[in-house]
C-alpha cells in the first residue's frame, strides 16, 4: 500500500458560469480528499476566470482514488454552487507528478467551464520495524 503526500497546485479556472447577475462572481473551490477538506482563498471579483497559484498538502494512500473540486461563488447569504471536477489519482501515484493539465467542470452533468491545476504525490519513508536489522 502507498502512503505518502499529495501536493495539490490549484492554478486558475477559465469559462465558468458567472452565477452573478449583477457583479462579477467570486469563485473560490473546496478541495476533499476522502474525509480531508481545505478551501482556496475567494477569487474576489474575478468572475468566470479566477487566478488562485495556491498550493494545498493532503495526506493520501492508493486507497484515495480521486480529488474532488467544489467551486462556489461567495455571497454574502447562501453561497452559489458553480460546478464541480474530479481528479482520477493513480496516475499521480505512478508518475510522481503531473504538469498543470484541464479538467472539465460539470454541472448537473453538463461542461460548464474548465480548472487547472498540477499534482505532486511524495510516498512517505518507508518505516523499519526494529526486527529487520541489518545485523541479523
Amino acid at each position: 500500500m502507498v502512503h505518502g503526500k499529495l501536493e495539490v497546485l490549484l492554478v486558475s479556472a477559465k469559462g465558468l458560469e458567472d452565477t452573478d447577475f449583477l457583479n462579477n462572481m467570486d469563485p473560490f473551490v473546496i478541495l476533499t480528499c476522502r474525509t480531508q477538506e481545505q478551501k482556496s482563498s475567494v477569487a474576489n471579483g474575478a468572475g468566470s476566470e479566477p487566478e488562485w497559484n495556491e498550493t494545498f498538502i493532503f495526506t493520501v494512500s492508493d486507497e484515495t482514488p480521486q480529488l474532488h473540486l467544489k467551486i462556489m461563488d461567495s455571497d454574502l447569504t447562501n453561497d452559489d454552487f458553480v460546478g464541480e471536477a474530479t481528479i482520477p489519482l493513480e496516475a499521480v501515484f505512478q508518475e510522481g507528478s503531473l504538469p498543470p493539465a484541464v479538467h472539465p467542470v460539470v454541472k448537473e452533468e453538463k461542461y460548464c467551464g474548465e480548472i487547472k491545476l498540477a499534482l505532486t504525490f511524495t510516498p512517505a519513508a518507508e518505516t523499519r520495524r526494529p526486527d529487520d536489522s541489518i545485523w541479523s
